[in-house]
């Protein structure tokens, strides 16, 4: 993959976490392959590309390609809008993150302390799902800008779905954080549209 492929991958990771949290507001269900993927993106250091942070391939983002077509393409029948809405905050919570350094030294020393549970439990453990959401809740959500979930109360309310929803909800700033690495910036989403779609149809399709 090229440098462009792999920005335009963790852009879908984004579009991914987006997908499946508002997946998980509407109808309480997620598949456990799909949030294990998300999970275990917030382990990967030091991967030799992108495409490593996602499992080794880029099929297990099938849903974020999907909703990130969509909101290209700008079909008003077709637009993911919840999906999108998450996607632009999580983008701009990252922002937020990147200008507090003691932040991010908590976020990355009590990720080694969930890859320790996750390597004794289990990737999609609750315990781990509920370590990420609590990392989550204890530094993200201290922001003044908070990600405002809609969908059934009774899934929202749902102890373990709030869980999933806060450890994918982190799961997508560290997608962003990626995705700002490899150069992405919000405007291409306005003005490299047709570009992003020519090079996102073809994984669609593979």
């Amino acid at each position: 993959m090229n440098r462009e492929q792999e920005r335009l991958l963790a852009l879908a990771g984004v579009f991914e976490a987006a997908a499946l949290v508002d997946r998980l507001a509407k109808t309480g269900q997620v598949q456990e392959g799909a949030l294990g993927c998300m999970l275990g993106s917030l382990l990967v250091r030091n991967p030799k590309d992108t495409l490593e942070v996602y499992g080794g391939d880029h099929l297990n983002l099938r849903d974020g390609m999907r909703a990130l077509a969509g909101a290209l393409e700008r079909n008003p029948q077709s637009l993911p809008r919840e999906t999108l809405r998450y996607a632009v905050a999580l983008i701009s919570l990252q922002r937020q993150l990147d200008k507090r350094d003691d932040m991010l030294q908590v976020i990355g020393n009590r990720l080694q302390q969930i890859d320790s549970q996750a390597q004794l439990f289990g990737i999609a453990h609750d315990n781990v799902i509920a370590a990420c959401a609590a990392l989550y809740q204890d530094t993200l959500s201290t922001f003044r800008q908070r990600i405002q979930v809609h969908g059934e109360m009774r899934h929202l309310q749902d102890s373990r779905n709030a869980d999933k929803v806060r450890a994918l909800l982190l799961a997508g700033i560290r997608s962003a954080m990626l995705w700002r690495q490899l150069g992405g910036r919000r405007w291409q989403l306005l003005f490299s549209r047709r570009k992003l779609l020519d090079q996102l149809y073809p994984l669609l399709r593979g």
